[in-house]
């Protein structure tokens, strides 16, 4: 079960991951005006590229590591539940 939630959280983040690092050249070839404006004396695909990139890269990152974190304290607490009703079963008997 665990293997399942860790591959779900893996193809989440991959297709994040995906979106950002081609979203700016699919943005420059669909909309290549607002592209090119001029923002703080930069243009936009340069700002998205030095100030949006790495924040969105890093927060992916953050979002796994933390997600994948809890999937696995989650999966402990059930084993240790589990086996926990199986000790306390044994000693009725």
């Amino acid at each position: 079960m665990l293997m399942r939630r860790q591959l779900r959280l893996s193809i989440a983040c991959m297709v994040a991951f995906l979106s950002v690092l081609f979203g700016l050249p699919i943005l420059n070839y669909l909309a290549p005006d607002l592209m090119s404006r001029r923002v703080l004396g930069f243009t936009l695909t340069w700002l998205v590229l030095g100030v949006g990139f790495f924040p969105a890269v890093w927060g992916i990152a953050w979002f796994f590591i933390r997600r994948s974190i809890g999937l696995e304290e989650q999966e402990w607490r059930e084993v240790s539940s589990h086996e926990t009703k199986a000790a306390s079963e044994q000693f009725q008997d």
